[in-house]
């Protein structure tokens, strides 16, 4: 489904600044984040950093895209705009 959207219709006007190549690093550590379904540890495993670096570059997200990533709906739009991004 998300292959059949025309160019840039995913792209939400709140995940756009995050989509920047500036801040290509957050980008990745959300989708971190949201792959491993949420779970800190995992996902610090993943990336290889410290648990602190990962809830600093999370705040980073949520300020930079005003979705707070404790609510699921910002969660889902985060994820399926990333998604989206890189087809």
């Amino acid at each position: 489904m998300l292959a059949a959207l025309p160019a840039g219709a995913a792209a939400d006007t709140s995940v756009r600044p995050l989509l920047a190549p500036a801040h290509a690093e957050l980008a990745r550590t959300a989708e971190v984040f949201l792959d491993c379904a949420g779970q800190a540890g995992r996902t610090a495993a993943a990336l290889g950093i410290h648990r602190q670096t990962l809830y600093y570059r999370l705040a980073r997200v949520e300020q930079l895209t005003g979705l707070d990533l404790d609510e699921g709906e910002g969660r889902l739009l985060l994820h399926m705009a990333l998604k989206a991004a890189r087809l």
